[in-house]
């Protein structure tokens, strides 16, 4: 299927590894013009090479997602490098908080960070980025949630109310600029293989139960219907189709990308 993505200027945020380096590789794989922002240049730095090497356009742009005026700027890079139009974000970067912590011992500091990276992270670049969207006409907003914005979960109450938060932003904003052909939706990964996922999540398990990491990753896989950990590409595939006018008529709307954990 031609996903009609050759050209379309793409800002990508958390492009340095992980599903975001992934993401990235995807897009610039379907021919779209990147910005590639983040505070750590030098780790996206390789990234954006290798996309280069295969012939996609791709600048990077230092941005603390934290800070309206360094996103401001990044918006600015972008229409200044790519005639002047930016018609996609895909807002990836954002953090774990404190993992198999209880609610009553999480710090407000701990919730306050993590709160303020994956909510006010995602409000900033979107709110940089839509005037231009709505000048235009056009425009697809990829926010990339977590299926505990959908479930919740038990030890990690920091990290779901940011998710949980993270919705609501999307869908308040898909009322507010569909009336300009702009989309505005939510991937929700499940467990992602990964590091952090092997590193933290599965270590945390691991260490509580009495396990090895490898049986903690395998009870992950067991509470999901097709019994699979997902895996970067899945996550890439789902952002690549609400980028697209494929699904032209889907807006507001939350993707769970799981393997059958959330099942609204």
């Amino acid at each position: 299927m031609n996903l009609m993505l050759q050209g379309r200027v793409a800002v990508i945020t958390g492009p340095a590894k992980g599903m975001g380096a992934a993401i990235t590789r995807a897009f610039a794989a379907e021919g779209a013009r990147l910005a590639l922002i983040g505070r750590d240049t030098a780790a996206i730095e390789p990234v954006a090479s290798d996309v280069r090497k295969d012939g996609a356009q791709a600048i990077v742009v230092p941005c603390d997602l934290t800070k309206p005026a360094e996103c401001d700027k990044a918006a600015d890079a972008t229409r200044a490098a790519y005639d002047g139009r930016i018609d996609i974000l895909v807002n990836v970067a954002g953090g774990s908080g404190p993992v198999g912590k209880p609610g009553v011992e999480t710090t407000p500091e701990e919730f306050d960070e993590i709160v303020t990276l994956n909510m006010n992270g995602c409000f900033h670049t979107m709110r940089s980025v839509l005037p231009t969207m709505i000048a235009q006409r056009y425009g697809k907003v990829v926010n990339v949630g977590g299926t505990f914005g959908l479930r919740g979960r038990a030890g990690r109450m920091a990290y779901s109310a940011s998710k949980w938060g993270l919705r609501g932003i999307t869908k308040s904003f898909a009322l507010e600029v569909g009336q300009y052909n702009i989309n505005v939706n939510c991937v929700a990964p499940g467990m992602v293989d990964g590091p952090r996922f092997r590193d933290k999540v599965c270590a945390d398990m691991a260490k509580r139960l009495g396990i090895t990491p490898e049986q903690a990753a395998q009870k992950h896989a067991d509470e999901y219907a097709l019994k699979r950990i997902t895996v970067d590409t899945d996550i890439a595939n789902a952002c690549l189709f609400l980028a697209s006018d494929v699904s032209r008529q889907i807006t507001g709307a939350d993707l769970p990308v799981e393997g059958g954990w959330a099942m609204l």
